[in-house]
């Protein structure tokens, strides 16, 4: 088993892969609001592009079964087409890899539809070829929340680390005085980070209503 490294995420260190958040795939999660799911993905496809993250998108039988990657995570980045696969284990597809690969990177950040499948087999085999692996599981759904714990503690048992999205995010500013990430961030806790984003904003308006 791998021993991950002690070293935080940074902008630098780090690379996004978004595995399979295609219509077809969310119909069958059953281990949280895919709502949720679907907010929390593109929350974290965001925070790539605010730290300029380089990030894989990546869909399976995208023409044939499971639909096209929903638009919103696609809008994200408009430019860019997903490597679509026949795989279920998104590792076993040289294109995906070599776009791993080319990033010259050994952390990866995932996120899958499903857990127990997309999520867990990719991160698996990336441990196995020498990568650290950290799995956003609020940003990941399973067919059930048994499948998606039991996958967890098998990612876990490997060297995966679980995470979630807000907490990349934090992970990538770190500092508030990070001055050219801070007002994109902040826009970003206030547009998907639930109630932080509305304690944000709700602290923003009184300053501005008590500045004068």
């Amino acid at each position: 088993m791998n021993k991950p490294s002690v070293e935080l995420l940074t902008p630098t260190n780090c690379t996004v892969a978004l595995i399979d958040h295609q219509p077809q795939m969310f119909f069958g999660v059953q281990s949280a609001d895919r709502q949720t799911i679907k907010n929390n993905v593109v929350g974290l496809a965001k925070a790539a592009k605010i730290f300029k993250v380089p990030t894989i998108l990546t869909t399976v039988a995208a023409k044939d079964f499971s639909g096209p990657l929903i638009p919103q995570l696609q809008e994200v980045f408009p430019e860019q087409v997903p490597i679509n696969r026949s795989t279920m284990n998104a590792w076993e597809d040289k294109n995906f890899v070599a776009a791993i690969e080319k990033t010259n990177r050994k952390k990866i950040v995932m996120a899958a539809l499903w857990t127990e499948v997309c999520l867990a087999f990719p991160a698996i085999s990336a441990i196995q070829a020498g990568y650290e692996v950290y799995a956003v599981i609020d940003a990941s759904g399973a067919s059930s929340l048994e499948a998606h714990k039991m996958a967890i503690k098998r990612m876990m048992q490997v060297g995966v680390i679980p995470l979630t999205w807000l907490q990349v995010m934090c992970e990538l500013q770190r500092d508030w005085a990070r001055k050219e990430t801070y007002d994109a961030v902040m826009k970003l806790i206030k547009e998907h980070a639930g109630a932080y984003g509305d304690g944000v904003f709700y602290a923003e308006t009184m300053i501005k209503g008590n500045s004068g």
